[in-house]
């Protein structure tokens, strides 16, 4: 319980390791503290003694008069294929301080982060470029790695085009489409969010053949045969997610297919990622992770009907659902 109860305190002390890109100056070897201070503009002793806090955690050795990272502690290298520093950059910069508030959500309803911000999460993220670019790339810290194994042997249900509704950067698109020539692709998002998507695709040979639409899917999404949305539906509340669902069934015809990725709760006590995420989802924004049954009745309301469930390596589970007809 005092573990727990202290968990604040080393996920700042994670937080200093990622701003001062301490793990990453230690990927060339092992340093001499006082060294390693010069190199990152940290004070000597304080570094030491953050050092000397989060080696019993796993994340450092002391080697002689010397510190190096282990491979737990190389997550937070800025250029790990796993990475999750731009996740400790984006959670302690957007969401340490708004949950402070979250007893006021718990008595009130309100998301702490409309208490500490003044306003919704997503119009304050959205005020500076740089907020909402730290947004993507956290995302893509966090759901790159869980989604590790997800779409093994996974087919897209039939269709020449598929739109990646939300795509942000491409990335599930390039892995979706990459061993599936004979389709097209398109990836839509925001204008600022979906600029950088050029190059991801480029580089994996796909610059040919998916394009890359900037929009907002309250307003509109380009037609298409297959429709993905890949961890969206959780950041918004029923009535959005209505919104989204009809912008897709406005641009689809019957018969179109929706494959919705996210991490799904199951009414028990078994630990799952999604019940650690419903807790931020209720701190940050005014939606919810949701159960089978819940995303059964999302999809029916707006003209679909849900075909199958698919679990995955992954936290995450693939429903694929038919556009019935538009409402």
């Amino acid at each position: 319980m005092t573990q727990m109860l202290a968990g604040f305190q080393v996920s700042q002390a994670l937080y200093v390791v990622a701003e001062l890109n301490v793990a990453t100056k230690l990927a060339a070897g092992p340093r001499p503290v006082e060294r390693l201070a010069e190199e990152t503009g940290a004070d000597e002793s304080a570094l030491r003694r953050l050092l000397r806090t989060l080696a019993p955690l796993g994340l450092f050795r002391h080697v002689e008069d010397t510190v190096e990272v282990t491979p737990f502690g190389e997550l937070l290298f800025a250029t790990h294929p796993a990475s999750l520093r731009d996740a400790a950059l984006y959670w302690m910069e957007t969401h340490y301080q708004p949950f402070g508030e979250l007893l006021s959500t718990v008595k009130a309803g309100e998301p702490a982060s409309e208490i500490h911000f003044g306003k919704p999460f997503f119009e304050w993220l959205g005020e500076d470029p740089e907020r909402f670019s730290l947004l993507s790339s956290a995302m893509d810290n966090v759901t790159g790695s869980l989604r590790t194994g997800m779409f093994g042997g996974y087919v897209l249900p039939e269709g020449r085009t598929v739109a990646d509704i939300g795509g942000s950067d491409g990335t599930v698109m390039a892995e979706l489409l990459s061993r599936d020539e004979g389709r097209r692709g398109i990836v839509f998002d925001l204008p600022h969010v979906v600029a950088d998507a050029h190059e991801v695709l480029r580089a994996q040979g796909l610059g040919d053949r998916v394009e890359i639409v900037g929009g907002d899917f309250f307003d509109g999404v380009p037609a298409a045969d297959v429709y993905v949305l890949s961890y969206i539906l959780h950041d918004w509340d029923d009535a959005a997610c209505g919104k989204i669902l009809g912008s897709i069934a406005q641009a689809a015809n019957p018969g179109a297919r929706l494959v919705v990725i996210e991490a799904v709760l199951q009414e028990n006590d078994e630990p799952h990622l999604a019940k650690m995420i419903d807790l931020t989802m209720l701190a940050m924004l005014t939606s919810r992770e949701r159960t089978p049954n819940e995303y059964d009745e999302l999809l029916k309301n707006a003209g679909f009907t849900l075909d199958r469930t698919l679990p995955t390596p992954s936290p995450f589970s693939v429903f694929e659902a038919t556009l019935r007809q538009r409402l």
